[in-house]
């Protein structure tokens, strides 16, 4: 007979026949970390501050018990509460609880901006048990005396850091003001910055903490590499080399900086791949974007390019690749973007492009989730065209105005080399350099890689410093 323990099963948890009929349906064999801590700790009424990514589990953690405790459809007010940051999130919330509690009659809704209020608020008056909502949507409906938070029993906030990024702090106090103070909590966030603390001593009543993941740091099984790219352009050529490599490329998420960025990848992708593309940023309006999310869920398309809006809260089983095609400013939105890929035990891939801009937030990055980011040499074949003068003066901007906020007696680089163009001299805006002369001097820039044999940069040089004293750090 062997001693090595059986796994838990959710039979073991206690949960009534209609979830465990569920959860079967929904092919879940054996909790995972999260769950197999929290659980038992919802069911048993303690408060929990929860540090999980997104994919470990952690929806059925706290939905699981929370079905549970609601139980069955009574009275019109929600019992429960979820708040969400995102509206992507929010409808994804809303939907995973749905296919928990398919054998039951509760009544599960969600709430958010972005489209008329006028069908919520019905829905709402025909009678909510669990309600979700994003902050905005939800105060709005409350002060307007749309909905009645009196009934409230528990209180679930996810993505608690993402909220905090987006300014939901006066929001999130003014809802603790109003609803019921007897009640059980409940704070998931991937991180826990200072706000998030804050945050948590306000409204948690003595707390288990559970933590299935370091906090602050990117998911285990995602492989991670850099590239230092000079430009925009580079970039683009970049993606197309690796491209070339295309069955590897089941399911990717491309992660841009900017709405414009973000059209210039999926133009170029529509090009290699007709129909296989689908874009969402803050320009798109709510269908567009829903109807993205659906199609790169369902495998319709290869590749959904997006901003930092739906970094949080998308559930796609088996992406492939994530692509940083920039660096988040918000450091913890990198370890968010790469949690779209290695979960559910397959694993991924997080390659990043930089330039020389972006290289000192790389190097934040890899302090902030302890790890060693491989930084790779541009393949040779890959085409490095010269910045162009406009994009030359923003990175030198960026650098400077860093620099001032470390050195406020730093003058600026940029300032100093605007005084080195000489009277006279005309300059290709294209380049930034000196027009060239003679019959045989191209304007179009050198279709080798310039990078190839020589020395590295100097924002390569300051990243692998950055890692090699974090190593040393790490090994005393």
């Amino acid at each position: 007979m062997s001693d090595t323990p059986q796994p838990l099963t959710f039979a073991d948890f206690k949960l009534n026949k209609q979830l465990l009929t569920a959860v079967a349906e929904a092919g879940f064999e054996h909790p995972t970390p999260v769950q197999e801590q929290t659980i038992p700790l919802l069911l048993a009424g303690h408060d929990v501050l929860g540090i999980a990514q997104t994919g470990t589990g952690k929806t059925a953690a706290f939905g699981l018990p929370l079905l549970m405790k609601v139980k069955y459809a009574q009275g019109t007010h929600p019992r429960a509460l979820i708040m969400a940051p995102t509206r992507e999130l929010a409808m994804q919330l809303e939907a995973h609880l749905k296919k928990l509690a398919v054998y039951t009659d509760l009544r599960i809704f969600a709430i958010y901006g972005g489209l008329g209020p006028k069908t919520q608020i019905e829905t709402i008056a025909k009678g909510v048990d669990i309600l979700i909502a994003t902050p905005g949507r939800l105060m709005e409906l409350y002060l307007k005396g749309d909905l009645v938070l009196k009934e409230l029993k528990t209180l679930v906030l996810d993505e608690a850091d993402k909220m905090m990024d987006m300014g939901f702090m006066p929001q999130i106090r003014r809802l603790l003001e109003v609803i019921p103070r007897k009640r059980q909590n409940v704070l998931f966030s991937a991180t826990m910055p200072d706000k998030v603390t804050t945050l948590s001593e306000e409204f948690l009543e003595f707390p288990v903490r559970v933590e299935v993941t370091p906090a602050a740091t990117s998911a285990q099984n995602v492989s991670q590499s850099l590239y230092e790219v000079p430009n925009l352009v580079t970039k683009i050529n970049l993606l197309e080399y690796l491209f070339l490599d295309w069955d590897s490329f089941n399911r990717v998420m491309i992660f841009t900086r900017t709405k414009q960025h973000a059209e210039n990848v999926a133009n170029f992708l529509k090009r290699k791949a007709h129909g296989e593309v689908r874009t969402i940023h803050g320009n798109k309006g709510q269908n567009v974007r829903i109807n993205a999310m659906e199609a790169f869920k369902a495998g319709e398309v290869r590749f959904l390019v997006t901003t930092d809006v739906a970094a949080r809260g998308i559930d796609v089983p088996e992406v492939s690749h994530v692509i940083n095609f920039d660096v988040p400013l918000v450091y913890d939105d990198y370890v968010h973007r790469i949690g779209r890929t290695g979960r559910a035990q397959h694993t991924g891939a997080a390659i990043t492009f930089a330039n020389e801009a972006e290289m000192h937030h790389m190097e934040q990055i890899a302090e902030l989730i302890r790890q060693e980011i491989p930084l790779l040499p541009l393949p040779p074949e890959v085409e490095v065209v010269p910045t162009p003068f406009e994009e030359q003066q923003s990175m030198d901007r960026e650098k400077d105005e860093r620099r001032k906020r470390e050195d406020p007696s730093f003058q600026g680089a940029f300032h100093e080399r605007k005084e080195w163009i000489k009277p006279g001299v005309t300059i290709d805006k294209r380049t930034g350099r000196e027009f060239a002369v003679g019959p045989n001097r191209s304007q179009k820039g050198n279709k080798a890689n310039p990078s190839k044999g020589k020395a590295s940069s100097p924002s390569s040089k300051a990243f692998r410093a950055a890692q090699g004293r974090a190593r040393s750090r790490r090994s005393k």
